[in-house]
C-alpha cells in the first residue's frame, strides 16, 4: 500500500484490521492532518480541533487491531479524509 486513497479504503473496509502495516498507518494519519510525536515505541498522533489522541504501538512491522478500529472509529467520527477517492 503506498496511496492515502489505498490506506483510507483498507481502514475504513474493517476487513484488514490485523494486518495494517504500521508505517502505512502512520503515513496516512499525517497525511489526514496529524501531527506526532514519538516517545520510545510510542507514536502519538494529534490533530487541532481532535479532542482525541492516537497512542499507536507496532507489533512487528504490523499495527495492532484494536488501533486500527480507533483510527477508524475517528476518521468516521469526524468525516477526515472526504477529499479522498475511496
Amino acid at each position: 500500500m503506498g496511496h492515502p486513497e489505498k490506506q483510507l479504503a483498507a481502514v475504513l473496509s474493517g476487513l484488514k484490521d490485523s494486518s495494517i502495516n504500521f508505517k502505512d498507518i502512520c503515513r496516512l494519519l499525517e497525511y489526514l492532518g496529524f501531527k506526532c510525536r514519538q516517545k520510545g515505541s510510542h507514536h502519538i498522533f494529534y490533530k487541532e480541533g481532535i479532542v482525541e489522541i492516537l497512542n499507536l504501538q507496532p507489533l512487528g512491522n504490523q499495527a495492532k487491531a484494536y488501533q486500527v478500529r480507533q483510527v477508524r472509529d475517528l476518521v468516521l467520527k469526524y468525516k477526515l479524509g472526504g477529499g479522498l477517492n475511496v
